[in-house]
Formats: C-alpha cells, structure tokens, sequence
C-alpha cells in the first residue's frame, strides 16, 4: 500500500489550519512533564538526593539553585543544535518526534536512579532532548500558516501558550503530591510517561502538518554567511533584554519555592506544599491571555500605540515589581515572622503579567522577524537568552557564596538586586528599541518592512 505523501507547505485556507490541534496537545503533554519534573527539582536535590549506598547526600539551598538554574540553562542552550538538525537536516517533524525519546529516557533515568549521578546524567538527557524540541516547536506552529489565515497567527500562539500553562497547571499540583507521598520514582515517572504520551500525540498528527523541506547544504551556506550573521545580530540585542527578564522568571521554580518552605502554607482551608504555590502562574497566564488581548492593550493603545517592543519593555518594569514584593517577604521571615503563603499571590500576579507582556510577545516577534529559512536557527536564539537569564542565576549564586556555607546577598537584599536589574534595564532597551527596524517574513510572502519605536 502506497505511503501517503506529506504537505510541503501550507494549506491554501482561510481556516485555522488542521495540523495545529495535534501540535497544541502534544505542546500540552510535553510541557506536564517539565514543569511537573522541574517544579519539584530544588525539593528532591534539597530532601531526597542519596548515594549509592543509599544514605541521605543532600544538598544545601545555594548549591541546589546553582543546579536548577543550570539545567534550565542547558534546556536552552541545547536548542542551537536542535535547528540546525531541522532546518538542514530531519525537518521539524522527525526531529522532534525523534528527539522526544531521548527526552522520555531522561526522564526514566530520574524516575529509577536518585544519586547525584542520576540526577546529573537524567537532567543532562532531558536537556539533550528539549534542545532537538523548543526551536521547532513554536516555529512548527507558525509553518502551518500562509497568506490567506496569517490573521490567525497570534490566536495560534495565545492557544499555544495557553497549552503550556494547561499542562504545568495540573502538573504542578499533582507531582509535588506524589513527591511528598509516594517519593520521587512515581513523581518523576508520571512526568515519563506523559512525554511518551506526547510524542504518540505528535505523530498521530503528521499527515495533518506542513511539513517545510529540511534546506541541507543550502540551508548552511545561507544562514552562516554576512546575511545570516546580520539577521541574528539584529534580533541578539533585544534577546539581551529578555535574558533579563528569563533570569528572574525562572526563579519561581527554584528561590521562591523555598522561600515558600519558610512561610505558613495553611491558606484558603488547604495546607499546601511549597512546590505547588507556583500553580497559580499557569491559572494567572489562562485569565491573562484574554485579559490583555482584550481589555489591557485595547486600553493602553487609546493612550499610546503599544507595539512589540512596548510590551517587552512595560513587562520587564512589571517583573521587577514582583521580585519588590518578594524582597517585602524577606523582610517578614528575617524577623522570625512566618507570613502567609498568600503574599506570594501578589508577587506572582506581577510575575505572570510580566510574562504575558514579554514572554508571548517575544515568541511571535522571534518568529516574525526570522527570513523564511531561519525560523528554527532563530527561534533557538531567542531561547539562549532564556539559556543566558538562568546562566546569570547561577552565576550569581556561585559568587555570593562564602566558604562556611552562609551567602553574601540575602533575604530583601537577594531580591531586590533582581527587581533593580530588571527596572533599571529598561532605560537601555528604550534606546535599542527605538533603532530597531522590524522586518516580517512569513511563509509563502516577502518581507515586511517597517520602523517599530
């Protein structure tokens, strides 16, 4: 029986096109397993972690944020050669099919072997694999999409994103649950098996995709040459401000969790686990995504015109508030005070505005701004400055350490550092954004042209 063929380019529709579903559920299932898997990481390495023998090997606070943020790190700067595999070589669909089971063995690995080494050579395969995944996927949506439905690109990625912060809801809640009662074979096996879930999603749909041909030699030669080289250069600034923002974001996964370990976690008749607080992101991000689209931009538009690049700067100013209200909490817990889990709800509100206002814009400006054959290679440069935010983090731990174990920034002013970082940056993208020259390309029309301040 003859094998049918795959598209090669988009359907010629008005429509949403068909393949986008089987991307968003898969989307969906992948993202349960990272953010169950990481939502509890800086727990198990700080709780859990044994040796060989079988005894405790935990590590202290400072070290266990050091080791999230550089697994963050590694799942972003790992996406580099994942482009390069799709765009030249496997296109976007058999490299992330195939990369996805590097991805489960990752996880397997943690889920069987909880040493230092398992956790090092587990958290080393899921980052391999998330690198052959996160350019492709997003720029995978934006495939599907010619001239005739481009209208419904940013509804594309709002229901993209909206499929994350689906996932990493329930994930959120349920892992840190089996963590606490079952132990960390079943709370890192759950996250497995639903990345095995999300690679059968993906290939359900294959006949439904846009399948761009892989460029090859071609594919080289134009990218890493003058052209290429401006084209990324162009858009390296701007990812410089973004690294900022992914520097303090992520730090709800690591810092604040333990932040939350100090606090009273009796709140609203349930008595939470402190991995769990981080939840109310996703919650926050599904009433935001409307919200913003169409109240707060409508609004803020009647004042000024609110491009791209306004966003990313108003939400950056946004995220440095949060990270002040967190500084506040310090100050509550260094005087023997346990406050409330719910003066987190603040601070992560701030967080999760900040993040529509950044984070959606900056996906769909990555890919917008990228010449047709560069969707992947740029996209993967949009997620090394999510790479360099987190590089930054773990930096700054590793100079703030002193021998005896004690840290040289901490409490309000660990905090507050960040919150001045993040305000105080927004003078210098002002100046950057202002000579920035936007140029669209999409597939199947020339580039767009035209002046974004």
């Amino acid at each position: 029986m003859a094998t049918q063929p795959y598209l090669t380019a988009p359907l010629k529709t008005d429509q949403m096109p068909p393949g986008i579903p089987y991307i968003i559920g898969n989307e969906a299932a992948e993202r349960f397993n990272f953010y169950g898997m990481r939502a509890v990481l800086t727990v198990f390495m700080t709780q859990y972690l044994v040796n060989r023998a079988g005894g405790r090997d935990l590590m202290s606070e400072n070290e266990a944020n050091q080791w999230y943020h550089w697994f963050v790190a590694s799942n972003y700067f790992f996406p580099m050669l994942g482009a390069i595999l799709s765009d030249a070589f496997w296109g976007k669909y058999r490299t992330i099919f195939w990369v996805s089971l590097i991805y489960c063995a990752g996880s397997l690995v943690l889920a069987f072997d909880h040493t230092r080494l398992g956790l090092g050579l587990g958290l080393g395969l899921i980052a391999l694999g998330s690198g052959g995944i996160k350019p492709c996927v997003s720029s995978h949506v934006g495939d599907q999409f010619g001239p005739a439905n481009q209208r419904l690109l940013s509804r594309a990625f709002s229901w993209f994103y909206f499929s994350v912060n689906f996932g990493s809801f329930f994930s959120i809640l349920l892992i840190p649950w089996l963590l606490a009662h079952y132990g960390p074979g079943l709370a890192f096996g759950v996250p497995a098996g639903l990345m095995l879930l999300a690679a059968f999603v993906f290939w359900q749909g294959r006949y439904k995709f846009a399948h761009i041909p892989p460029g090859g030699k071609t594919f080289l030669r134009d990218t890493f040459n003058r052209a290429g080289y401006a084209a990324i250069g162009r858009l390296a600034g701007l990812f410089a401000f973004v690294a900022i923002f992914w520097s303090l974001w992520d730090q709800s996964g690591g810092e604040w969790v333990l932040q939350a370990q100090k606090m009273d976690l009796h709140f609203l008749g349930i008595t939470w686990l402190a991995s769990q607080i981080q939840a109310v992101n996703a919650i926050m991000i599904l009433a935001f995504i409307p919200l913003f689209q169409f109240l707060i931009y409508p609004a803020i538009n009647r004042i000024f015109p609110l491009t791209p690049l306004r966003k990313i700067g108003l939400g950056l100013v946004v995220t440095g508030f949060s990270f002040m209200v967190s500084a506040w909490i310090e100050t509550k817990i260094a005087v023997g005070l346990t406050p409330s889990i719910g003066w987190q709800l603040p601070a992560y509100a701030l967080l999760s505005a900040g993040e529509v206002m950044v984070s959606i814009t900056a996906l769909e400006f990555a890919y917008t701004q990228a010449p047709a054959h560069m969707k992947s290679i740029i996209m993967a440069c949009y997620l090394l400055s999510v790479s360099a935010g987190n590089a930054f983090t773990a930096l700054v731990h590793y100079f703030i350490a002193n021998p005896d174990g004690t840290v040289k920034l901490q409490g309000a002013a660990y905090y507050n550092f960040y919150a001045a970082l993040a305000i105080g940056c927004v003078g210098i993208f002002i100046f950057v954004a202002r000579r920035y020259q936007e140029k669209s390309y999409l597939q199947g029309e020339p580039a767009v042209a035209a002046t974004l301040s």
